[in-house]
């Protein structure tokens, strides 16, 4: 019945403007990463005679090789998947025991505790205070440096502790206990598989952070060989440092080595963006779910 009425010309209109509008918002958020992905596989030469590519001008795909045979990169690639790995399998561990007792309705102190994790968000002991810690630790210039300080995260905490208090039934709990059950194996066999959509938003956002993340590996990192790969990117493209990448020549070879450069750049950027690209799609499906019911408490 509803697809018989007739729609009116203004209606029309409004879907057409709409439909153009999202068209071009798509247009300017893809074409930015599409530029990328061409310039990566042109001829850095004829890239600087077609500014606007919209396919790969000269296809090559040279700037990948000369990435790809420099050591560092898969030495930064070995550490960043470690890093990743062990920071974010941490990171959802601790926030999971701390959300959970905090979602509990028998938890004595529990505002209290809130509040002091709320308070961190906002006020920290600075940057200093922080690595004379780390360093009276003894874990600078090691994986620890990068994956203890950051632990939990007060915003995810809160957010995964106010899923338990809307999606977990406080009759399932009740009736847990009543047939004997404890509170980690209540946790264990019946929070947690209920609890997937806000686990694998919490893998995603530990896991974005530790792999972009470079500022407190350029902080306590001081071995190269422990550099993740957004430390090496770094210093590749704002430093500058393409030593092992490109042959040093002489001096009227310099604009070859600068234009080589350009193309060398925009493939490290799809190099170490392709991993998330690839990670992202299989948990999107749970990320609305559990983004939205985590922040709103019903």
């Amino acid at each position: 019945m509803l697809s018989n009425i007739k729609r009116t010309p203004g209606e029309k209109l409004f879907d057409a403007v709409n439909l153009l509008l999202v068209l071009g918002i798509s247009v300017l958020i893809l074409y930015p990463l599409l530029f990328v992905l061409f310039a990566s596989m042109s001829d850095p030469r004829q890239m600087f005679d077609n500014p606007l590519l919209l396919w790969p001008k000269g296809f090559t795909l040279q700037s990948y090789s000369a990435i790809f045979e420099n050591r560092d990169i898969w030495v930064g690639y070995r550490n960043t998947i470690l890093y990743t790995c062990v920071g974010t399998s941490i990171n959802v561990i601790m926030t999971i025991l701390g959300a959970y007792p905090l979602s509990r309705r028998r938890f004595f102190g529990k505002h209290a505790f809130t509040f002091l994790f709320t308070f961190t968000m906002f006020f920290s002991g600075g940057l200093i205070p922080g690595y004379l810690v780390n360093q009276s630790l003894g874990i600078v210039n090691t994986i620890w440096a990068l994956v203890l300080p950051g632990a939990i995260s007060a915003f995810n905490l809160i957010i995964m502790r106010t899923y338990f208090q809307t999606q977990i039934p406080h009759e399932l709990e009740e009736s847990a206990y009543a047939d004997g059950c404890g509170d980690l194996r209540l946790l264990y066999k019946i929070v947690l598989p209920l609890s997937t959509p806000i686990i694998a938003v919490m893998i995603l956002f530990y896991g974005v952070g530790h792999w972009n993340s470079y500022f407190d590996a350029l902080i306590y990192i001081s071995d190269r060989e422990k550099y993740p790969l957004q430390l090496i990117l770094r210093e590749i493209l704002i430093q500058n440092s393409l030593k092992e990448m490109l042959t040093v020549a002489v001096d009227d070879q310099y604009g070859d080595r600068m234009i080589a450069r350009e193309g060398i750049k925009y493939a490290i950027v799809v190099v170490s963006s392709l991993p998330l690209l690839v990670f992202y799609p299989m948990l999107s499906k749970f990320f609305e779910k559990g983004i939205m019911v985590g922040a709103i408490k019903g």
